[in-house]
């Protein structure tokens, strides 16, 4: 049908040479440029290897050894002498120097001390690391006990870490003990079970533990002996990127920006700084710049996963999903969409320093532009390709096999996915928030390239949000970039009161830029086939999700924690009242929790739906007891909630440990009834609260406080059971708390707005048991 055509748009072409062989002064430019690289990845790779300690104290080692051979104090003469007997040891030629065999011997023996000194303070740190009781105590009665460790960890830290610099120094996560595993888990299941179901169990974790279990205990054991973790590898493998569903709606999640307010009107405007912010960032993780985070100001926490952020993309295959890292050599563009059309933008000028803003708004609207003018002569098929990434994977896999292996297409694939990310310039505008949620989350079926790891959506009104793939990080890993962007623009001038950019200072002096070009498709008559029948299926699933986001604002975590009650175990036993009036009985509920204590740690499960929140939830039905007896027994649910959230961000969590026996079972061949049972057991509620103000690890002067109209609602995600409902929630200041609740609309049990309305009364009606004259004290 379509035949191929040239893949640059006019008349938005650059005019130097564009022929195949580069010119020697590029050449050199071009090495140049590697050779730094080069530099920076080996200056960092031996930081990050020696780090607490520094090659500065290498260099003081050596100076001081030399001082002391060379000048002999008087006050050091028996450090001296074995520095003598040291030097003389060594096999060096009779003839040698007494000052070459001086600064031979310093620094041969500065190093053995350096090596030593590296290793005790790295294994020190890593076993001062793997304390956990400071967790389990109030953070304002913080015991003499604590107070002395967290001053050993930071003395033994040293200081300046770079991103990865306390990788080494991590931990590694501990296999929980199988019969505590087991006792939880069977403790988990009490309110969820009729007395017959929970026998069953009983009898068939006994049996378990009485038969294979001991063995599979014991294998994981030795892989958390030499792997880095023992469980998120296969986390990664068979949950991502062994699924077989779609992306959309069922892996990616969304962002949204401020909540009430916006920067700007202009779509490119905004875009250009928002980019811009974003690429700065990615800078600072690609050269390391970027401090690790820290829990209270001293224990670090893993961050691997920032690697991964951009210039990734989950390639998929017909049994498994390959995921695929560019570095920043490879990866130097991003695509834009705009109109269907496809535009590749080189974000690095020829002096290989970013795009000032305003040479980016510049080619966002010349990106406008040329795809007005082009929309009208693409064919809709063409203009729909990436409809075709919401589809199964295995189908994606079959489409991607037979139409985009070679010619055209193949190039054009390599650039989306060697594209540091996808930016979306929308020609829509949301008619309410959950509506903007909704096309942030799946968009029209045709827009989003769902297996890139980040899509940055911008609106014709300045509003935008981000759509993330799941599988190569973790939400606040991108959570930390987008407050970054989003807090930059709150605290910073960045706009002219036109809306446009602020232009960069006159001294600034930026080099030749490439101007965008234009990504052509090959549609075939079959392709054209597969692609409308993709957007057809798209468009049945989004119409399928109910999305709704409300904004709480009667009060927030500040009279929460004011009646001494933890406010994500306040908002996790409303959930659970909430659903027990929906539906009469208690759901199967799953709470993330990051594991990033320890190396490569990921999530973990907080199965939040206890004894204690379902005795408490009877009896706000019943309605029965005193209100000082019903406040109590909140209590004891919320002190049973937190230290099962402890638990699970310790290692010491059910769901990982079950996951990592099956998957041994299943490689050893083992048909176990019991773990089969227990992995099938669906999560009815998938519950998230977001982390907000990680920016502040980073820049602790800034003082987000008046700024707190402009908060960003966070972001959501789709039902993880057809029959259930998807809860995620960010209590961003003292006074409001956000939520945004998804299910399906095929499912007749289900109702995300009248469950929303239920969060709320059963919010409500648990803050009526607080005394009032003790909140306001």
């Amino acid at each position: 049908m379509a035949e191929a055509r040239s893949a640059v748009a006019t008349p938005r072409v650059q005019k130097k040479d564009l022929g195949t062989t580069d010119s020697f002064d590029d050449l050199v430019k071009s090495y140049r440029q590697m050779i730094i690289r080069n530099y920076f990845r080996f200056r960092n790779s031996i930081r990050n290897g020696v780090w607490p300690t520094s090659t500065n104290n290498l260099g003081v080692a050596c100076g001081f050894s030399l001082y002391l051979l060379e000048y002999e104090p008087a006050s050091a003469h028996a450090l001296t002498s074995r520095l003598k007997q040291a030097v003389a040891a060594l096999p060096l030629p009779s003839k040698t120097p007494k000052w070459l065999a001086n600064l031979v011997g310093s620094v041969g023996i500065s190093f053995v001390f350096f090596v030593i000194l590296m290793k005790v303070r790295q294994y020190l740190l890593r076993i001062l690391l793997a304390y956990r009781g400071w967790m389990y105590e109030n953070i304002r009665e913080v015991s003499l006990k604590n107070k002395l460790w967290g001053l050993t960890v930071k003395f033994v830290s040293g200081y300046q870490p770079s991103l990865y610099s306390c990788q080494r120094s991590l931990p590694r996560m501990p296999v929980p003990p199988l019969d505590e595993t087991l006792s939880k888990l069977l403790d988990s299941l009490k309110p969820l079970c009729s007395e017959e179901e929970f026998k069953d169990y009983s009898k068939q974790a006994q049996d378990f533990e009485g038969s294979i279990g001991p063995r599979l205990q014991r294998l994981l054991y030795l892989k958390s002996w030499w792997a880095p973790n023992y469980v998120s590898d296969w986390w990664e493998r068979y949950v991502y990127l062994m699924s077989r569903c779609p992306l959309v709606i069922n892996s990616n999640y969304y962002a949204l920006d401020h909540y009430i307010w916006t920067p700007t009107s202009s779509q490119v405007a905004r875009a250009a700084n928002v980019m811009h912010s974003i690429l700065s960032m990615k800078r600072c993780i690609d050269r390391e710049e970027l401090q690790p985070l820290l829990l209270r100001n001293t224990i670090p926490i893993c961050m691997a996963q920032y690697e991964r952020l951009f210039s990734t993309v989950r390639v998929p295959g017909e049994e498994i999903d390959e995921m695929l890292h560019f570095d920043s050599q490879e990866s130097r563009h991003i695509v834009v969409w705009r109109q269907g059309l496809f535009y590749q933008l080189s974000i690095y000028d020829d002096k290989n320093q970013l795009l000032s803003v305003t040479v980016l708004e510049k080619y966002f609207q010349d990106i406008i532009d040329d795809a007005n003018k082009h929309k009208e002569s693409v064919s809709e098929s063409e203009r729909s390709v990436a409809a075709l990434t919401g589809l199964p994977r295995t189908d994606w896999a079959h489409i991607l096999r037979d139409h985009f292996k070679s010619g055209i297409n193949k190039d054009n694939m390599d650039l989306i996915n060697k594209a540091i990310c996808m930016v979306v310039l929308s020609d829509k505008v949301p008619e309410s928030i959950s509506d903007k949620g909704k096309m942030l989350l799946h968009s029209d079926g045709r827009t989003l390239w769902c297996d890139k790891s980040v899509n940055v959506f911008f609106f014709p009104d300045g509003q935008c949000g981000l759509n993330v793939e799941h599988s190569m990080a973790d939400a606040p890993v991108m959570g930390h970039v987008w407050e970054y962007a989003m807090t930059m623009e709150v605290i910073e001038r960045r706009y002219l009161e036109s809306g446009q950019v602020m232009p960069p200072p006159k001294s600034f002096k930026p080099g030749d830029t490439t101007h965008p070009r234009r990504i052509i498709w090959d549609i075939t008559d079959s392709l054209e086939k597969e692609i409308n029948k993709a957007f057809l299926f798209n468009q049945k699933n989004n119409d399928d999700l109910d999305l709704v986001i409300r904004d709480h604002t009667k009060f927030g975590k500040g009279v929460i924690k004011k009646a001494k009650v933890s406010p994500d175990a306040f908002i996790q036993i409303s959930l659970q009242l909430a659903y027990y009036r929906h539906t009469g009985r208690f759901c199967q509920t799953y709470e993330a929790s990051a594991t990033r204590l320890y190396q490569n740690g990921r999530t973990e499960t907080v199965r939040s739906c206890t004894e204690e929140t379902a005795a408490f939830v009877r009896a706000m039905v019943n309605a029965k007891l005193p209100k000082e007896e019903l406040l109590q027994r909140l209590r004891v649910a919320g002190t049973r909630h937190q230290k099962l959230y402890r638990d699970a961000m310790n290692g010491l969590g059910i769901d990982r440990h079950l996951f990592a026996l099956f998957v041994v079972s299943k490689g050893l061949g083992y048909e176990s009834q019991f773990l089969e049972s227990v992995m099938r057991r669906p999560w009815t509620l998938s519950t998230s609260q977001q982390p907000q103000q990680q920016i502040q690890a980073n820049t602790p002067d800034i003082n987000l406080e008046p700024f707190r109209k402009m908060c960003s609602p966070g972001g959501g995600f789709g039902p993880v059971s057809d029959e259930g409902y998807g809860v995620s929630y960010m209590l961003p200041t003292e006074y409001n708390i956000f939520f945004h609740v998804s299910s399906k609309r095929s499912c007749p049990t289900t109702d995300s707005s009248k469950f929303a309305d239920l969060i709320f009364k059963s919010m409500d009606e648990i803050r009526l048991l607080f005394d009032d004259s003790k909140l306001d004290s």
